[in-house]
């Protein structure tokens, strides 16, 4: 079963709509995914160094206790599905272009599924910017990728056009929020839906392909 998912790697619920994803595969065992992530830039504005956090916060939300309030509901949900999120613990807000790049490499190198748990985990629990290039070496090192081959990479132009052509064909396509996951190249879902909802989608999908949720 064939799994796009157009997601930004500083997006919180991005990391719980992975959680109900895993958590909705796990119910399908004879279910063989193939799971691809593809960038969507929240925030491309952002400046390649990054901006403080309390500064993206207030700018973002009209003031940190607002932003407050609208965190909640992202705690609650983290907590739901088990997920350590230390917000707190976030000094800088990044843009996230490298990092994306770092996936789109990470997938030619087989790599992706633990790369993008390394990066959500990085982010969400320990607060590291994962806009630095440095902070990307790490991440890159821990999930078993050369970080010699890695720098030169995000410190070239490799891959940079395609990266973000494929931000705006996403948007093109007309998904407007993240994560947005496409099933079998048919369905869409939106947000981070419930297991039963992306259950009954692969559900749909196996009737319409009975032979797509069995092959990579």
């Amino acid at each position: 079963m064939k799994i796009d998912i157009i997601s930004d790697t500083v997006c919180p619920w991005c990391f719980i709509g992975k959680r109900r994803l895993e958590r909705a595969i796990a119910m399908r065992p004879e279910m063989v995914p193939e799971v691809n992530w593809y960038p969507f830039q929240l925030n491309p504005e952002i400046p390649e160094e990054g901006i403080e956090r309390e500064l993206y916060l207030s700018l973002k939300f009209g003031g940190i206790e607002r932003a407050k309030e609208i965190y909640r509901a992202v705690g609650e949900a983290s907590a739901s599905e088990d997920l350590d999120f230390n917000l707190s613990a976030i000094k800088r807000m990044p843009n996230s272009l490298r990092s994306h790049r770092l996936l789109h490499f990470s997938k030619i190198k087989n790599a992706q599924h633990a790369v993008v748990e390394n990066l959500f985990r990085s982010y969400f629990f320990h607060g590291t910017d994962i806009g630095s290039v440095e902070s990307l070496l790490e991440i890159a090192k821990d999930s078993g990728l050369d970080p010699k081959q890695v720098r030169c990479y995000l410190e070239s132009d490799e891959d940079l056009e395609l990266v973000q052509n494929q931000d705006i064909q996403s948007r093109k396509m007309g998904v407007s929020g993240v994560p947005c996951f496409i099933i079998a190249d048919e369905y869409a879902i939106s947000g981070a839906q419930e297991p039963e909802v992306f259950l009954q989608v692969f559900d749909a999908a196996k009737q319409l392909n009975p032979e797509a949720s069995l092959h990579v």
